[in-house]
């Protein structure tokens, strides 16, 4: 896991975060703290106490430009928490302070996990599958998420969410998009099984030690809804690695998305002959998601690097977006 040593971090009072976790237990003596690069949204720091044996980990909000429900802190730690022993490999979470006071922003403390985001392999594609299928046989009411989303009317609000999320962020002119939302709005299918959705699954999003799944993170998304839309983004990442940033290929090279698309169907036990909507879905959504951190940088709102080119990823998921309609 690449860091970034800062002496006073961006977005973090560690004064304020040394008293407040001190009042909880958590941490003793003066703290030390690096931005840990790689993600595009919420911030995330490895922190070291004074004894500086067992690091932490803090997630919050990014600075300035943010998008409602888009960077909910309270959603991480609760589906993070709840999935603690199910088999789906998370870290372990210990502390959330909803109070912006604090250090301006809510977050919350998780432990720190050992790993990184290997070179991609047919092994790990599997893996990765696998783990998806795992989080998709899951049932909420079981694991206290119950109330954790609304899955009724799920994929409607996804595509109205994201055109909200757009219009928020629009700063230029992204030719088809808009084509795009009206024709996913059009063509809504009908979900087969409401499960636990990660929102943005992807290799980038784990990380990986000794060749094994060791954590999925990044659950700022997760919601009850349809399964799919988690296969089809990660069919996505899968198919296009330089938008997943986890870095180059590895010797194995990538698995075809078609196979990893039937291994999903086994493990999940779902038909997926209409992912093509799904997608093109995860075509908008990853565009509208790639079009609001380009609205951050060009206000320079981002913290680190690798958020230059995002904004040139818009213009091909709009247009990879439309021909998977037309499959």
């Amino acid at each position: 896991m690449p860091v970034q040593p800062e002496t006073s971090p961006p977005g973090l009072d560690l004064s304020r975060l040394e008293t407040h976790l001190a009042e909880h237990g958590l941490a003793r003596g003066p703290l030390t703290a690096e931005v840990i690069q790689g993600g595009m949204s919420n911030l995330t720091y490895l922190v070291r106490d004074g004894d500086g044996d067992h690091p932490f980990v803090v997630r919050r909000p990014p600075l300035g430009h943010v998008l409602a429900t888009a960077h909910d802190m309270g959603r991480e730690y609760r589906v993070m928490t709840a999935l603690r022993d199910t088999g789906v490999p998370v870290p372990r979470t210990h502390l959330l302070c909803e109070d912006a006071e604090v250090i301006g922003a809510p977050f919350y403390v998780m432990e720190y996990v050992e790993g990184g985001q290997p070179p991609a392999t047919r092994e790990i594609d599997a893996k990765l599958t696998d783990v998806l299928a795992r989080l998709h046989a899951l049932d909420p009411a079981e694991i206290g998420l119950a109330g954790f989303g609304r899955p009724e009317g799920f994929l409607e609000r996804q595509v109205r969410r994201w055109k909200r999320q757009l219009d928020a962020s629009r700063s230029r002119d992204v030719p088809g998009i808009d084509t795009l939302h009206d024709r996913l709005a059009r063509a809504v299918p009908k979900t087969q099984r409401d499960t636990i959705v990660h929102g943005d699954f992807k290799l980038g999003n784990t990380l990986i030690a000794g060749g094994e799944v060791r954590a999925v993170l990044d659950w700022e998304m997760s919601t009850l809804g349809d399964p799919l839309t988690d296969l089809a983004l990660f069919l996505l990442y899968a198919e296009f690695a330089a938008l997943d940033g986890s870095g180059a290929v590895g010797p194995g090279g990538r698995t075809p998305v078609a196979e990893l698309a039937e291994r999903y169907a086994r493990g999940a036990d779902l038909d997926i002959t209409g992912l093509g909507w799904y997608l093109a879905l995860a075509c908008f959504k990853l565009a509208v998601i790639s079009e609001g951190i380009h609205f951050r940088y060009t206000k320079g709102l981002t913290v680190g690097q690798g958020f230059a080119d995002i904004g040139a990823n818009v213009a091909p998921l709009v247009a990879h977006g439309l021909s998977a309609l037309e499959d």
